[in-house]
């Protein structure tokens, strides 16, 4: 599945230390495997719970949780189609506070 990022998202991510990034970096390669899966069978599709997806409410846009220890770990993105292809935009990465602005 192809993605892109928003600036915000790319000015977050520089924020983070490097352990963060790493512990990013793996839950991506999981997300990767899950969100080809949501792709083929969206509406039916439950995400693994350890990725913790969720949808925010009254949005289009959805939230990640890669970390659950200190510090807290959470990414939010959405599916949006281009030129009839599904891709993923990673909006924000952060903590608990990126969901003030998603």
């Amino acid at each position: 599945m192809k993605y892109r990022v928003l600036p915000r998202f790319s000015a977050d991510y520089q924020k983070l230390s490097e352990q963060e990034r790493l512990a990013f970096k793996k839950t991506l390669a999981r997300f990767i495997v899950a969100s080809r899966e949501y792709e083929a069978n969206p509406e039916n599709y439950v995400w693994p719970k350890s990725l913790r997806v969720e949808r925010l409410t009254g949005t289009g846009i959805m939230a990640m949780t890669w970390s659950f220890s200190g510090p807290d770990g959470r990414a939010t993105f959405e599916f949006v189609t281009v030129e009839n292809e599904q891709i993923v935009v990673w909006r924000r990465v952060g903590r608990h506070s990126i969901y003030r602005e998603p």
